[in-house]
């Protein structure tokens, strides 16, 4: 058995690196979407033993709706891209590149236990250049196949060295080949397959035996003529320890499934759910479409479910001559082989057991799969298929005048094959060139009208994205999912009639109530969204907030355990005002998933509505347990602290904000209310700092710019409140608070009583009734020295506030100014220009109560639903208030604030 030379490696890796560095541009498409963007168990904020509990795309086992594919290994490596790179997609591809030339080397090191140097290594480049790969090596999901063949010939490999010199067993290769086997199973189930492998090596290989000897050597020790021999007794044993080995696994794997298969619905797989001898007439046709894509290639699709391949309905449909085909060849392959000793018969035996036993578990032929055909399943089987055109080759090349013509078909079968893996790695790029590829090799699948739909959709091109997905009701008109994508998109498109009666079609596909029939066992989860998208669109309606809440309640009547409907419930229920309900759906979902962040956010606004600070608080923290940069989370718990007006939550709530701008940095919410904490802990400088921050990130920020002119209005810089006060009241006119600190600005700092009484003139054209503007242009009256307009004015202001102390207090002073003056003889309008000494006494305004006034302002965003399928709208809070009153000063008044502007997300 040779080695594998460096020059061969060199070789190898550069024809994988020719053939595939392309991939490196691609992005993550079709099942990458679920298994790396979608999968929360990449992230480093996910405890590892979530890894151990989840299935390949991150949903726990124990869920119906989970795959069951049970890959920890495989997602811990996507947990290590997203380490070094995150979500940059070429690191990812790259990582796939570089384990495709691994298997390739591995391959090659295992063509040379039952092949000749030249004829492996024609294998193993036929391998590398394959075209029936680039699902495996450029969908980044198919790094589970790569992964699992690594461990798979490892192990193979290993097992290969455990016979000694002596015909004796060596143990340790077995262990090891027992542990390697177990990684590959964790890797992807087929793995386990390579067990049978190493069963056929030992049996038919290593210890030379031929189906006849097999059986002459049973019959003779069932007839008691003979015991086994040595030779067969040491083969026996390694193999039931082998197989012992495999029960174990299979014990574990099905322990972790909790012995439940994944539910398929019929558009997954058709032929699983027909009646006989439909399916099994099927399933046995795929068995050649599956050799037809290995031979030739040509139209590679990256979907086969649905309408791709027609049920084969009877015996007298032509395509049942293809299974024959198939069925007769792979015999005579599998009579030759078993049936001599000679190295030929060995080659072929190990081609066909790298075809077969891998292939059974995809095969559909013992339990459903939720595919029809997928290429990716394909990565180990057509080693064996390699390895018998290698074989093939090498009997064809020792013909003396058929040996260039040998040579030169399988230069051209390498350099075709190496330049259709390089254009369909293209296909790959980006879903919609992946799966308008799929419609120009198959336009009966509506999952691929569905897909093309669902990548315009993506792209904001709802009215192309409409005509695929109407295309796909035309193909299946069955098909549930295409009508609710039709729905998605006229709502989208903003025409609720018609997303309404598409949702409706979509309804009235469901499986109808069969009393006493379990909904769990005939509805497919993601089905069950219609009810959700339904309820979602016609509760924007306030008048029928009551028939979606019907429909959130039939949806769990059919599946008790669909938390989606219970959070999409539990937001109807807080805008109806029934907080109670709303609090109790929220707490039936978390019983269902505790893991979830978003649910826990959303409990905690429900507890903010029910006046419930401290609990609202517990379960920020819990939401942000689970992911410590959950934005939501960050915003409003650090939002609630800075509101509770205790310091000591005041560092926490600003580490929450600084964490929550590093998330979002161009929202200017979060630098205002920065801002704001650092005006509460009199930290100016940091204050101004990030109020211009925020105001940098969104011009005309009203609260940003008065809080700013109130901040330097109490740092005694009056005049740089001056042009801040102005943008304010350019951008908002209206702004009464802002009016007010200006007119006081002006007043008291630059002595402009024109400006300042224009200004609370200005604000008693919008609100006559309004007692600060009021009381304060009486002030200005005052100053003017015009006594009876200021009693005049005080009146006004005492009628529109009767109980205002420091208004009836002020008109006193004024009327005792007025009395003093009339028996002095002066007149009481002052002449212009006019003073008065420092020893009078003028009225002041005083502060009006730390009051705090509600502006009704929401310059906040909404946040799309979570979770897959319809989507739940996350309760966010957004308000604003304002607060300003004025205090009693000297004669040199300015205003001040108790309380500013404060935001939260809604």
């Amino acid at each position: 058995m040779a080695a594998v030379s460096w020059k061969e490696i060199l070789l190898l890796t550069g024809l994988v690196v020719g053939c595939y560095w392309n991939s490196l541009s691609c992005g993550f498409v079709f099942d990458d979407v679920s298994a790396i963007l979608d999968n929360k168990d990449l992230r480093p904020s996910t405890p590892l033993r979530n890894l151990f509990l989840n299935d390949f795309w991150g949903t726990p086992m124990a869920e119906e709706r989970s795959h069951k594919s049970y890959r920890p290994l495989t997602v811990l490596t996507f947990r290590l891209n997203y380490l070094f790179s995150e979500l940059s997609a070429s690191s990812y591809h790259l990582l796939n590149v570089v384990l495709h030339a691994v298997v390739c080397v591995l391959f090659l090191r295992v063509c040379r236990l039952f092949l000749d140097k030249t004829s492996s290594l024609v294998a193993a480049l036929l391998f590398a250049v394959h075209p029936i790969h680039t699902e495996a090596v450029t969908g980044v999901v198919g790094r589970a196949e790569l992964l699992s063949s690594i461990f798979l010939l490892a192990a193979f490999l290993a097992y290969t060295k455990s016979t000694g010199a002596d015909h004796s067993i060596v143990w340790a290769p077995i262990a090891l080949t027992v542990v390697l086997v177990a990684a590959a199973t964790l890797c992807k189930e087929q793995g386990i397959t390579v067990v049978g492998i190493c069963c056929v090596h030992e049996v038919f290989v290593a210890q030379g035996f031929t189906l006849p000897m097999l059986l002459d050597t049973l019959r003779q020790v069932l007839q008691g003529k003979d015991g086994f021999p040595y030779a067969v007794l040491q083969t026996l044993l390694k193999l039931i320890v082998l197989v012992i080995s495999t029960l174990l696994l299979v014990i574990i794997r099905v322990q972790v499934i909790q012995s439940q298969l994944p539910v398929f619905t019929r558009f997954d797989n058709p032929a699983a759910v027909s009646p006989t001898p439909t399916r099994q007439l099927t399933f046995n046709y795929l068995l050649p479409v599956n050799a037809w894509l290995l031979l030739n290639p040509s139209e590679l699709c990256c979907d086969w479910t649905m309408g791709t391949i027609p049920l084969v309905e009877s015996l007298l449909d032509l395509r049942n001559l293809a299974t024959l085909v198939f069925y007769t060849t792979l015999g005579l392959l599998a009579y030759h082989s078993l049936r001599y000793r000679h190295s030929s018969a060995r080659t072929v035996i190990m081609a066909l057991s790298l075809i077969v036993l891998p292939f059974i578990p995809a095969s559909n032929l013992f339990f459903p799969v939720g595919f029809v055909v997928a290429e990716r399943v394909l990565y180990v089987p057509s080693m064996g298929f390699c390895v018998l055109v290698a074989h093939g080759f090498k009997i064809v090349s020792q013909k003396g005048h058929l040996k260039k013509i040998s040579w030169l078909i399988i230069g051209v079968l390498l350099t075709t094959h190496a330049v259709k893996t390089f254009k369909r790695n293209w296909d790959w790029e980006s879903e919609y060139t992946l799966f308008t590829s799929a419609l120009k090799v198959n336009k009966n699948n509506a999952k691929l009208w569905n897909n093309v739909g669902h990548a315009l959709e993506n792209q904001n091109n709802y009215a192309k994205a409409l005509q695929y997905f109407l295309q796909a009701t035309r193909v299946q008109p069955d098909d549930i999912g295409a009508h609710m994508n039709v729905g998605r998109t006229y709502k989208n498109l903003n025409k609720s009639k018609e997303a309404e009666d598409a949702y409706l079609v979509a309804k009235s596909l469901m499986p109808q109530v069969i009393p006493g029939k379990k909904y769990a066992t005939r509805v497919a989860p993601n089905h069950l969204n219609v009810y959700i998208n339904l309820a979602n669109l016609i509760r924007a309606n306030e008048s029928r907030l009551e028939e979606a809440d019907q429909l959130y309640r039939q949806a769990i009547s059919m599946r008790p355990d669909f938390k989606q409907a219970y959070i999409s419930r539990g937001e109807l229920l807080l805008k109806m005002n029934k907080l109670t309900e709303a609090r109790d759906a929220y707490l039936r979902a978390l019983d269902l998933d505790r893991t979830n962040a978003d649910l826990w956010y959303n409990l905690a606004i429900v507890n903010i509505e029910m006046k419930d600070p401290s609990e609202a608080l517990k379960n920020f923290n819990h939401a942000l347990e689970l992911n410590p940069r959950h934005k939501l989370a960050l915003f409003n718990s650090a939002l609630l602290m800075q509101e509770s007006g205790e310091p000591k939550f005041w560092p926490e709530a600003n580490r929450r904000f600084l964490t929550y701008v590093e998330e979002e940095p161009e929202d200017a919410n979060g630098y205002f209310n920065l801002g704001m904490l650092a005006m509460d802990a009199n930290e100016n400088p940091a204050a101004e700092r990030w109020m211009r921050k925020a105001i940098g990130l969104q011009a005309g920020f009203r609260s940003a710019l008065f809080n700013l002119a109130l901040l330097y209005s109490q740092s005694k810089r009056e005049i740089d409140a001056l042009p801040v006060l102005d943008e304010l009241l350019r951008h908002h006119p209206e702004h009464i608070k802002g009016l007010i600190l200006k007119g006081d600005i002006l007043m008291n700092h630059k002595k402009d009583t024109r400006g300042a009484k224009a200004c609370f003139e200005r604000i008693l054209h919008m609100d006559p009734t309004n007692v600060q503007g009021k009381h304060n242009l009486c002030v200005v009256y005052f100053e003017e020295r015009d006594l009876p307009r200021a009693e005049r004015c005080l009146e006004e202001t005492l009628a529109l506030a009767p109980n205002e102390e420091y208004v009836r207090r002020h008109l006193s002073i004024v009327r005792g100014k007025m009395a003093a003056m009339s028996a002095a003889g002066q007149p009481l309008t002052s002449a212009e220009g006019a003073t008065m000494s420092a020893k009078e006494e003028k009225p002041k305004r005083v502060k009006e109560g730390a009051e705090e006034i509600a502006e009704g302002e929401e310059e906040g965003r909404g946040a799309d639903a979570v979770g897959k399928g319809a989507g739940d709208e996350k309760n966010v809070r957004k308000s604003s208030a304002e607060s300003l009153g004025g205090k009693g000063v000297d004669q040199s008044e300015s205003l001040d604030s108790s309380q500013s502007d404060k935001q939260t997300k809604e």
